[in-house]
């Protein structure tokens, strides 16, 4: 069996580790089909559980049961012992082992060296055990002054064990997401809500929407195995790269990046598949007639929303869906004071969260900071695109294709740190082509101070006679 294994590895140019993880993830596909179809929420949340448990065992080892159990552990014991403060004690462990992890397994070399361990599974699984806690602990306040999805995710009661357990590891979601929330996944095991099945309108069925997603993880690693021999990381490092000029060097800093999107493309088009064909990917019906079924709980990224983006503002909404939804949802959110705006120093908090969640390489405090000032930069332009009277269409046209290349350039340039992780390499890279990516959000920036934009005129309202 293990020299079939290395046969197989050796044939698609992976590592063992890396083709075991990946047929588990595979395998989630049909544990989720299977799961959809199980007898009462009782036994669903035994099968999620026991089957995440050895989807978990068979790719990363028993080891990695033990690390997910911690982590779990941190999260229902504060829930036991202190409901008001659960969500920030949850918050504080279980990140703090998880930053434990990063440190321990360093998981980005051996990522980068075709190794793989639990620390990305665990990654996921952190999001999951700290929103339950916070949404268990909002569940004491009032609804008056909350935001929508407080409101939305909030939790009355404190989920049994093994619900909590079924939610934390249910369908292999933990190997690479996408995170959802305690209350949709007790609904949708126990058939309400959304989910509620009747006679007048019956679940959609969801295999029309998996083969989507899985004709999409084909093209999308079809497309990955083919540009990268041609743009490999490893030419950041090479005498040749230096030799090219600034143009070139900018060229190859976009096709290095759009080529690795295309792996995480193909990884959550495989989890996306997973979701939806459970059951659990379903988001509701459209305003449409005939209403269809939307799967959207499932969705974690818009492939030609990134590559298309006009602005950096919308890609958070476009890649990695469901973690930025959570990043916004239990850290953007709860750092702006009542009465105030948010600004630059809660998305900068933001950025710096989501940067330690992913590891403590210089490379992604890097790139999350580039992605503060990337966004800060793009809503610049956008705020003078507003400006703009409608009626001059060719200049609004002329500001949205600057911001367009705008965010080419700079999103490009940026995830270079989060690429090659490393301090050198980084810094490297980025002075090839003199922080052309750096430079320009400041300029925008400082400029924002200088040429302020004109506030949009209110039409007076009328006194009534």
């Amino acid at each position: 069996m293990e020299l079939e294994m290395e046969s197989m590895a050796s044939a698609i140019g992976v590592s063992v580790a890396v083709l075991r993880f990946l047929l588990c993830f595979a395998a989630t596909i049909p544990v989720s089909f299977v799961w959809r179809f199980v007898p009462g929420a009782g036994l669903r949340h035994l099968y999620a559980a026991i089957s995440g448990a050895v989807l978990s065992y068979l790719s990363f080892g028993a080891s990695s049961n033990l690390h997910f159990l911690v982590s779990m552990a941190f999260g229902y014991i504060s829930m036991l012992l202190s409901r008001r403060y659960c969500g920030i004690i949850t918050y504080i462990t279980a990140f703090g082992y998880l930053i434990g992890c990063h440190v321990y397994y360093m998981s980005g070399d051996a990522w980068k060296e075709g190794g793989i361990d639990a620390t990305g599974a665990l990654m996921v699984l952190t999001l999951k055990v700290i929103s339950c806690a916070i949404n268990y602990s909002d569940g004491l306040l009032k609804e008056e002054g909350l935001h929508d999805a407080q409101k939305k995710n909030r939790l009355l009661r404190r989920p049994s064990i093994i619900e909590y357990v079924g939610y934390c590891l249910c369908c292999g979601s933990h190997f690479a997401g996408p995170v959802y929330e305690m209350k949709d996944y007790l609904e949708c095991t126990e058939k309400q809500g959304i989910w509620t099945c009747s006679a007048e309108r019956p679940l959609p069925s969801p295999y029309f929407a998996t083969l989507r997603a899985l004709i999409q993880a084909g093209i999308c690693m079809g497309l990955y195995l083919y540009l990268v021999p041609h743009f490999p990381l490893s030419r950041f490092s090479e005498p040749v790269y230096y030799e090219w000029g600034f143009w070139q060097r900018l060229f190859y800093q976009y096709m290095s990046g759009f080529t690795a999107r295309w792996k995480y493309y193909f990884i959550w088009s495989i989890s996306e598949a997973a979701i939806i064909i459970s059951g659990l990917g379903f988001s509701g019906w459209s305003n449409t007639s005939p209403p269809k079924p939307k799967w959207d709980r499932a969705k974690n990224v818009d492939i030609l929303g990134v590559e298309l983006a006009t602005s950096a503002v919308q890609l958070p909404l476009m890649w990695n869906i469901q973690v930025s939804t959570w990043l916004r949802h239990y850290v953007y959110e709860r750092l702006i004071l009542k009465g105030r705006k948010p600004g630059f120093l809660q998305l900068l908090a933001t950025q710096t969260v989501s940067a330690v969640w992913h590891g403590l390489y210089p490379g992604y405090i890097i790139f999350f900071v580039q992605s503060a000032l990337l966004i800060a930069g793009s809503k610049v332009i956008y705020r003078w695109q507003q400006a703009v009277s409608p009626k001059n269409s060719f200049l609004r046209t002329i500001l949205t294709l600057i911001n367009f290349a705008y965010t080419i350039l700079v999103l490009n340039y940026s995830c270079i740190g989060f690429m090659v992780l490393s301090l050198h390499e980084t810094i490297a890279a980025y002075k090839s082509v003199y922080f052309v990516g750096t430079i320009v959000p400041i300029v925008f920036f400082i400029l924002s101070y200088i040429i302020k934009p004109a506030k949009p005129v209110r039409p007076k309202t009328r006194k009534t006679q």
